[in-house]
């Protein structure tokens, strides 16, 4: 036994890297600069250029931004080794298509140097002589060309550049604005000029690799994940992993004593039915469990919130939504558990009731099956009693059906229903996840997506571990 459990999960290995790697890149994928919206308020003053930067990149640091993607890049000779080091993003993505187009990074390179060399000459002009069109014209000109790629676009930001640079200042200056940024605007047309002057296309078609080591954002983020650090959440900055936590907590409780209680009642229900085939009692059982997987969840959640907990429209019995009261923390013990007791017992009905219904329509199949088997037959001509060769005989190799659905239900622990939790206003798993989404919160998705991973191989490893111990054959296997 103990060497198929380990090459069951050495297996899952792989897989669980393969995994992660999708989920990083899907990662990387989404919209939006994490480390820009954490200084949104600093990024938009132009005032401070040296703050900026510096709020930006720490943001950075700490995010793991400023390292490589990944422990290798395969490119082409047109990209450099150490094009991740620009920040922000957006302005690295720009340099990006540059190096795709004209395929010279070392003019490319002198092209970005002198843009920032002009951005800093335009904030280093004197504040009072900021006011005029032609001051505001280089200033927004200048922060598009970082963003531009298309020639078009940017030849003619750099002739708005030049003409507002040939403009007077106000308060009937004869000083010009190009007295302060003519000679950094000079450099930056010569410089684009030379870009274009120098394209060498052809290195897009020679390939080439990178090497960045263990000093990478995805290493740095499998390892974080590993230890239970799974990122600050990018819409209150607190750590995803309490966040998850708060939701997980109520989450586990209605799905874990929902599907105890489904197994409970649909294991023998489902054996019952098995016995009763073809009679009318299975045909009523069958009716009703039709009837209860059909019926939406979300219209139940809304009759039994509507009739049970509001007493001008039916029976005041159970409390209303939410999960009560949360100054009781300090209250003793039963006082609490029988006050959110009783908010739970609707929301666990009804993921209750739909897990009935499907567990106990498999279990009935599965027994059917095994009972019409050679052996099954054999057990009973020997004279067995009836409920040894039920429960000992042909309930045991009817599990496997029961198996697979638990190994698939780990991952369902944690999902939590979105629908259900907004209906009973419960600060669950489901509710987290759909906030997140809407608040484009992506590391509380995408670590919710690796934890959900986690749990689907852990129980596929179990259901394999149960089939091995059911039937010993698929372990010599």
């Amino acid at each position: 036994m103990l060497p198929y459990i380990i090459k069951r999960i050495l297996l899952f290995v792989p897989i669980f890297l393969l995994v992660s790697m999708l989920i990083f890149g899907l990662s990387k994928l989404t919209p939006g600069d994490p480390a820009e919206s954490k200084s949104e308020g600093v990024m938009n003053s132009v005032v401070n250029l040296e703050s900026q930067r510096r709020t930006y990149r720490q943001n950075a640091e700490r995010l793991g931004l400023d390292r490589p993607t990944f422990y290798f890049k395969w490119t082409t000779a047109a990209y450099p080794d150490t094009l991740y080091r620009i920040l922000p993003q957006s302005r690295r993505i720009a340099l990006e298509k540059l190096c795709a187009q004209y395929a010279n990074w070392e003019n490319i390179q002198d092209y970005y140097h002198q843009l920032l060399q002009l951005e800093r000459s335009i904030l280093n002009v004197p504040y009072q002589l900021t006011k005029s069109d032609d001051f505001i014209t280089a200033r927004n000109a200048t922060q598009q060309l970082f963003i531009a790629h298309k020639d078009n676009i940017i030849q003619a930001r750099l002739d708005n550049i030049t003409t507002a640079s040939r403009g007077k200042l106000p308060q009937d200056s004869i000083l010009l604005l190009g007295d302060y940024i003519g000679k950094e605007v000079y450099q930056l047309v010569a410089a684009y000029d030379r870009i274009k002057a120098t394209a060498q296309p052809n290195r897009n078609y020679l390939p080439k690799l990178y090497w960045y080591g263990l000093d990478n954002q995805y290493h740095l983020w499998i390892s974080k994940f590993l230890k239970g650090d799974f990122g600050t959440s990018l819409r209150d900055y607190r750590p995803v992993a309490d966040k998850i936590k708060d939701g997980l907590y109520w989450t586990l409780i209605i799905n874990g004593i929902a599907i105890i209680l489904a197994y409970l009642c649909s294991i023998p229900l489902g054996v019952w039915s098995a016995l009763q085939k073809g009679k009318k009692t299975d045909k009523r059982i069958t009716l009703i469990l039709f009837l209860l997987y059909s019926l939406p969840s979300f219209w139940i959640a809304t009759l039994l919130i509507v009739f049970f907990t509001t007493p001008q429209y039916g029976m005041d019995i159970f409390p209303s939504i939410g999960l009560g009261s949360s100054s009781m923390e300090d209250d003793p013990f039963w006082t609490v558990f029988f006050e959110r007791a009783g908010h739970l017992i609707l929301p666990i009905f009804c993921v209750t009731y739909a897990a009935l219904a499907f567990i106990t329509r498999q279990m009935r199949a599965a027994m059917i099956t095994v009972l019409s088997q050679d052996y099954i037959r054999t057990a009973r001509a020997k004279g067995l009693n009836e409920r040894k060769v039920i429960w000992k005989h042909a309930f045991r190799n009817a599990l496997f059906p029961l198996i697979t659905l638990l190994g698939s239900l780990f991952p369902s622990l944690i999902a939590g229903s979105v629908i259900l939790e907004i209906i009973f206003n419960i600060s669950g798993m489901g509710s987290l996840i759909f906030d997140a989404i809407f608040a484009q919160d992506w590391p509380v998705v995408y670590s919710v997506l690796m934890i959900g991973t986690m749990l689907t191989m852990l129980g596929i490893l179990l259901a394999d571990l149960l089939y091995a111990w059911v039937d010993p054959r698929i372990r010599l296997e």
